[in-house]
């Protein structure tokens, strides 16, 4: 019974994350951006620093009609959303937060799950493009495709390269390996995987399948209503996981100059604000890149240092060895 329990505390501890925290993303999100681009608009809403911007913003998706295109393939279309959303819970579930088994369920070989089902993830904007019944969406849906196959390559490699470095496939054993100096030793890597998550995200500068000035909005143009919340919803749990899990792979988790024990789940909640503030500067600060540098970008930069980082490892742990 006390097993039980425990895994449905777990349980609702994750869900509860996983309904707030991208909430709180979002949030920012429009705080951010409106201070940096001098955008009154979202400081209003509700008086003080526009509160209440998020709440509008959520009455404003359910009163909105819930359509689907007559030529659509009905239930995928309406599938799609779920798909993009669901798999960022699962991924949840296999985080640590802190030492002591904080995490919803420890997995022997937790990185190539928790890879596995964010590349699921993506799969939801393609359906969408390939269900909508127009070509605009299709087109942003093989977008969508063609930068899952050169983005996902990069992001295994890099974090191949931290499991080889800490002699295991699980992320609670990857923190507790960690030291101090892996953090240069390890830097490239984590950039590499840093931008290849974002890029699987479709987040700036990487949102060529959802290039309004081109294509409408890629594979959401036929959208509306709670489901285009949902895909809205799925990109900031993408945000949160992808943090999340560069601060535990690259970034020490729960390791922190004092209190690792007793404070160790603050500082890996500072970790990943601190990385998901830098997501949304990028989306502020670069313009979006062309379809060609994007892939130019995968091919001929991220993989040759992805497998830099995994040689320069090999190399450091024969020296260490012996």
């Amino acid at each position: 019974m006390s097993d039980a329990l425990d895994i449905a505390l777990r349980l609702l501890a994750v869900f509860a994350v996983f309904l707030v925290f991208p909430l709180v993303i979002g949030q920012t999100e429009h705080k951010v951006m409106a201070h940096m681009q001098g955008r009154l608009g979202p400081m209003y809403a509700g008086g003080f620093h526009g509160w209440a911007q998020l709440v509008a913003d959520g009455v404003k998706f359910a009163q909105k009609e819930d359509i689907v295109p007559a030529g659509a393939d009905r239930r995928i279309f309406q599938l799609a959303p779920a798909v993009a959303l669901l798999p960022y819970l699962l991924v949840l579930v296999a985080i640590p937060i802190g030492p002591h088994n904080a995490v919803g369920q420890a997995l022997d070989a937790g990185i190539f799950f928790v890879l596995a089902v964010m590349g699921v993830g993506v799969l939801g904007s393609l359906m969408a493009g390939w269900a909508s019944a127009n070509k605009f969406s299709l087109l942003g849906g093989l977008r969508t495709a063609a930068q899952l196959l050169a983005y996902e390559l990069p992001m295994l490699l890099t974090a191949a390269s931290v499991a080889m470095a800490a002699g295991t496939l699980s992320l609670p054993g990857i923190i507790e390996a960690f030291h101090w100096w892996w953090v240069p030793w390890q830097m490239v890597g984590g950039l590499v995987f840093f931008t290849a998550g974002l890029a699987e995200l479709q987040r700036p500068p990487f949102d060529m399948p959802v290039a309004d000035s081109e294509i409408i909005f890629g594979a959401y143009t036929e959208y509306t209503g709670l489901r285009f919340a949902l895909f809205l919803l799925a990109e900031y749990a993408g945000i949160v996981v992808l943090c999340a899990l560069t601060s535990v792979l690259f970034l020490g988790g729960w390791h922190g100059p004092f209190g690792a024990d007793g404070l160790g789940w603050l500082w890996t909640l500072l970790k990943t604000v601190i990385l998901a503030f830098g997501v949304i500067w990028l989306r502020v600060t670069y313009p979006r890149l062309r379809e060609d540098q994007l892939q130019k970008l995968a091919w001929t930069v991220l993989i040759p240092l992805a497998l830099a980082q995994i040689a320069l490892t090999g190399v450091v742990k024969v020296v260490i060895s012996s």
